[in-house]
């Protein structure tokens, strides 16, 4: 007898914190349990904050910090969900709307993006990230006039910046314009900055591999082999340096070499399906 109540003491003293807590230990708890990457566990401590003051207006947060919970576990159409809810409590906030438009994007719904990074730039005219993915889904739709609008937007209020630079770069190249796309790539290279820091050694390699690509366009590849063996150099795991590589060693009908860079890239995570044909061609 005397064993089961201190049995029964036990279990309430250990019972009486979880129904102690209240939405904003809750909420911590969960911020704590994001950073050790307990995912389940603050994703669990979200639910009960969530349940305890569903009109609580701090939900919109709770909700946001759900969805990349969820994102980060691969859940995408429930990290969608969580998004959702979270600006329909404050349709206007900024990271929620940026944090949608990038899982839009992951999930293939570029229109859907399109439109919530403009939702941000009616807000914020100079939100360089908003500026930046706009731009990426303008180019990729072709819309290059509305592409370059957003890119030389960005570059105005970031001259330096990488991204910026390199996007526009692309454009230049996708509408032909190699050497305004050579210029662009060769100042990036010699700055060796983005205006605050040093560019990345593996942001400096594809640098080269996007010069190598112009080069490549313009027939010039003797030039393009010897960019892409400085990226190779400074760093060996960039997937696109293998896979432009082999294109150029396809065309020389260099097969067997060819093969060789097809099956390196995609053991560096190149999809298969975007090489099939490709290795086919290396028979």
């Amino acid at each position: 007898m005397k064993k089961l109540i201190l049995s029964c003491l036990l279990w309430g003293a250990a019972a009486v914190p979880a129904f102690a807590q209240t939405y904003e230990e809750l909420s911590e708890r969960a911020v704590a349990a994001t950073e050790q990457d307990s995912l389940a566990q603050a994703e669990e401590y979200i639910r009960k904050a969530l349940k305890l003051e569903p009109a609580n207006p701090h939900n919109a947060l709770l909700f946001s910090n759900l969805g990349t919970i969820q994102r980060r576990q691969r859940d995408y159409e429930k990290a969608l969900e969580s998004y959702t809810f979270a600006l329909n409590i404050a349709p206007r906030t900024v990271p929620i709307l940026l944090n949608r438009a990038a899982l839009y994007l992951e999930l293939g719904k570029d229109e859907l993006a399109r439109v919530d990074y403009s939702l941000v730039l009616d807000m914020e005219t100079g939100n360089q990230e908003a500026l930046l993915m706009r731009a990426y889904i303008y180019r990729q739709k072709r819309d290059y006039k509305a592409a370059r609008s957003d890119y030389e937007r960005l570059l105005k209020l970031n001259p330096l910046s990488y991204n910026g630079r390199l996007g526009l770069a692309t454009l230049e190249q996708k509408e032909g314009n190699y050497e305004e796309a050579l210029s662009l790539l060769n100042r990036m290279i010699a700055d060796k900055t983005d205006g605050t820091a040093q560019i990345s050694t593996p942001l400096y390699a594809l640098l080269y591999v996007a010069r190598a690509g112009v080069e490549q366009d313009m027939k010039h590849t003797d030039l393009a082999l010897i960019d892409l063996e400085e990226a190779v150099s400074l760093d060996a795991s960039q997937p696109e340096t293998y896979l432009t590589r082999g294109q150029i060693y396809l065309s020389q009908k260099k097969k067997d070499l060819a093969k060789r860079d097809f099956e390196k890239a995609v053991s560096l995570g190149i999809p298969q399906s975007e090489v099939r044909e490709l290795l086919q061609r290396c028979k």
